[in-house]
C-alpha cells in the first residue's frame, strides 16, 4: 500500500476489520500493495483504506517508541537497567534528531494521515454503499485524524498540515502554526460526533471503533491543551469543562460508568467494560506484529515487556515465567511516584492495585537457606533450612520504610523504597499478559487508551481553570471515592477546595492514570515538564531546557526537504 509521510512514499500492509455472528470478532489482515486514488472508488478499497488507518494505531499505542517518549523522561518513570531511551529520558547531548522513536511516531502519523486524507477526500463521491453507513465510516475517518494529527501537534508543535491525499512525492513542506492544525482537528472531531455510534458499549460497537463518546472525551481533551497554548482560544477551558460534562451527564443513557473496582478497569480480558471509551486492538498474526520476541520497536504490543524488572537474578527462589514476566525493565519509578504520590496505601488502594510488590518463589532450585548460625533473633534449629517453600513470597516491597533488622531476619528479599534500584523495583502491571504463548511473545490484549475517569479529571481540571474549585472538586472526590474500594475508608479520600490546585490534579493524574502514556504530553500541557522533572527526575533534571516541550523534528524529515525554506530542527518552545 502506497501511502506518504508528507509527501514521500511508504509502504505498509491493509489491515481489515471483520466481525463474525458471535461475540468474537478479531481483525482478519490482508496485504494490499498500492494505494491510489482509484483504490478509495470502490466500496471494497474505501473499507479497507479505513482498516487500514485503524491499524495504524497499533504502530502508536503498544510500542517502545510512543512509550519512551511519553513515561519516561517525566516525574513518574526514569530509564531502568535495560532501558533504550537513556538520551531522551537525560534530556542529553545525544538525544538528536535522529532519535529512531521519535523518527517512528512521526513517520507512522503522517503515513496513516495520508490514508485517513484519502477517505475524506474521495469518499463522500462513493457509490453502491449505503449514505448512512458512509456517513459513519466519513466520520471514523475523521475522528482517526484527529487522532494523529492530535499526537504530532502535542509532540512537534507546529507541523505540516496536510488535509488531502499525495499520491506524488515532493521536495518541499512547510511547518504551519499549530492554531491551524488544532482548527482542523476540532472541526474533525466535532463532524466525527454528529455520524458516529453513540457509545461503544450499545449497538454492537465492535471493540477499538470509533464512537461518538470517545470523539467528545477526544475533543475535550483537545480543547485542554489547546487553552494553554500560544494556539488557546479564550473560550478553550468553558468548551473542555462542557464537552467532558456533558458525556459525564450522559452516561447512564449510553451504557458507561466508573466501575465499583480500580483493579477491574485494566483487568485481563475486561478490557471492553463500561469504564472504557476507546481501545486500540492488537493481533497474534506475527506477519504484521513484527518479530515475536525482540521487535520492540515494531506494531506489537510490547508494554507487557516494559516495566518488568530482573526479579529472576535479584530475587532467590524466582526463574522467568509469563506470570511475572520477561524481564525488560525499560523504566522504574521515581522515588516521588511510589513515596509521594502514592503516599497513602491505606485508604486509596490503586498503588497495590497499579504495582506488583510481591514476588512468590517459583524456582524450588534456587530457594535459599538460613545461615549457620543464624541472625540474631531466629531459631538456631533452622540453621542450613530453606527459609521458605515453592508458592511462598520470595520478595516484598512493603512500600514504607522498614529497619535494617527486620530485613536481616526476613525469610524472604525484604525491600523497603530505600532498596529499591533500576535492576528491581515496584512492576507497574496494567498490561500484563498471562495468555502469552511464551514469556518473550508480544501482548495481543487491547491497549486502553481512554477511560471515563480520566474525562471526570479533564472535567475537574477545565472547571478549576474557569475559577469553579466546588465544580472541580465534585469531580476529583468521586475519583478518590471509588479508590477507596474494598478496604479503605471513602471518607478519608475526599478533600477539600484548600487542597485543590493544578499541581493537585496533576497528582491525582498520577494516581489514576500511571503509565498509560500521557505523562509527557499532561505536564507539557499544564507547562510543569521542565519544574516536575527537575524537582523529582534524578536522571533529566540537569539537562532539561525549555525547548524540550517540543520533541525534536526528525532528521530524516529535514533532510527530505530540499526545495524552498529548510525545515527547521528543534522547534520553539511550546509557548513564545
Amino acid at each position: 500500500m502506497k501511502t506518504l509521510m508528507l509527501r514521500r512514499t511508504y509502504l505498509l500492509p491493509l489491515l481489515v476489520l471483520l466481525a463474525g455472528p458471535s461475540c468474537n470478532k478479531q481483525l482478519q489482515e490482508k496485504p494490499q500493495s498500492v494505494l491510489t486514488p482509484d483504490f478509495f472508488k470502490s466500496a471494497q478499497g474505501f473499507q479497507s483504506g479505513l482498516d487500514a488507518a485503524y491499524a495504524g494505531m497499533r504502530n502508536l499505542w503498544g510500542t517502545e517508541n510512543l512509550f519512551t517518549i511519553t513515561c519516561i523522561g517525566t516525574d513518574e518513570f526514569i530509564t531502568g537497567n535495560d532501558g533504550t531511551g537513556n538520551n531522551i529520558n537525560y534530556y542529553s547531548s545525544g538525544y538528536l534528531p535522529s532519535d529512531g522513536k521519535t523518527t517512528a511516531v512521526w513517520n507512522n502519523c503522517y503515513t496513516f494521515i495520508n490514508t485517513c486524507n484519502g477517505l475524506v477526500d474521495f469518499g463522500p463521491a462513493l457509490t453502491g454503499i449505503d449514505s448512512t453507513k458512509k456517513l459513519g465510516m466519513l466520520g471514523e475517518a475523521k475522528f482517526l485524524r484527529a487522532n494523529y494529527y492530535f499526537a504530532l501537534v502535542q509532540f512537534w508543535g507546529n507541523v505540516t498540515l496536510n488535509k488531502h491525499f499525495q499520491s506524488t512525492p515532493t521536495t518541499a513542506a512547510q511547518r504551519d502554526p499549530r492554531a491551524d492544525v488544532y482548527d482542523l482537528i476540532v472541526q474533525d472531531l466535532k463532524d466525527a460526533i454528529t455520524v458516529l455510534p453513540a457509545s461503544p458499549v450499545k449497538g454492537g460497537v465492535l471493540p477499538g471503533k470509533a464512537t461518538a463518546a470517545a470523539a467528545r472525551h477526544l475533543l475535550a481533551k483537545v480543547y485542554l491543551t489547546r487553552a494553554s497554548s500560544n494556539a488557546g482560544h479564550p473560550d478553550d477551558y468553558q468548551n473542555a469543562y462542557a464537552m467532558a460534562s456533558g458525556l459525564i451527564n450522559d452516561r447512564a443513557s449510553l451504557g458507561l460508568g466508573l466501575l465499583q473496582d480500580f483493579a477491574s478497569v485494566f483487568q485481563e480480558g475486561n478490557e471492553a467494560n463500561q469504564e472504557v471509551l476507546w481501545t486500540v486492538q492488537h493481533t497474534s498474526n506475527l506477519a504484521y506484529n513484527g518479530s515475536p520476541t525482540q521487535n520492540s520497536s515494531g506494531p506489537d504490543n510490547v508494554l507487557v515487556h516494559m516495566w518488568v524488572p530482573k526479579y529472576e537474578t535479584f530475587v532467590q527462589g524466582m526463574q522467568r515465567d509469563i506470570l511475572d514476566g520477561r524481564p525488560y525493565i525499560r523504566a522504574v519509578p521515581t522515588r516521588w511516584l511510589t513515596d509521594t504520590v502514592f503516599r497513602d496505601k491505606t485508604n486509596d488502594t490503586r498503588y497495590n492495585k497499579t504495582f506488583q510488590t510481591v514476588w512468590y518463589c517459583n524456582n524450588a532450585a534456587g530457594i535459599p537457606v538460613w545461615s549457620n548460625p543464624v541472625p540474631p533473633g531466629i531459631d538456631p534449629s533452622l540453621a542450613g533450612k530453606p527459609k521458605f517453600k515453592l508458592g511462598d513470597t520470595a520478595c516484598y516491597m512493603p512500600g514504607i520504610d522498614t529497619p535494617d533488622a527486620a530485613i536481616k531476619t526476613a525469610r524472604y528479599l525484604l525491600m523497603p523504597p530505600r532498596k529499591y534500584n533500576i535492576q528491581m523495583s515496584p512492576y507497574m502491571r496494567k498490561y500484563v499478559d498471562t495468555k502469552r504463548p511464551d514469556m518473550n511473545a508480544p501482548s495481543i490484549r487491547p491497549v486502553i487508551v481512554w477511560t471515563l475517569s480520566e474525562t471526570y479529571l479533564i472535567a475537574a481540571e477545565a472547571a478549576y481553570m474557569i475559577g469553579q474549585p466546588t465544580t472541580a472538586l465534585g469531580y476529583i472526590n468521586t475519583i478518590r471515592e471509588r479508590a477507596a474500594y474494598p478496604t479503605g475508608n471513602a471518607s478519608l479520600m475526599d478533600v477539600t477546595e484548600a487542597d485543590l490546585s493544578l499541581d493537585f490534579i496533576l497528582d491525582e493524574r498520577s494516581r489514576e492514570l500511571c503509565g498509560q502514556m500521557v505523562r509527557w504530553w499532561d505536564l507539557v500541557r499544564t507547562r510543569q515538564l521542565l519544574p516536575r522533572v527537575i524537582a523529582h527526575n534524578s536522571d533529566g533534571r540537569a539537562n532539561i531546557v525549555p525547548k524540550d516541550t517540543l520533541r525534536p523534528i526528525p532528521q530524516t524529515q529535514m533532510n527530505a526537504v530540499t526545495s524552498g525554506p529548510t525545515y527547521g530542527p528543534m522547534g520553539d518552545p511550546l509557548w513564545n
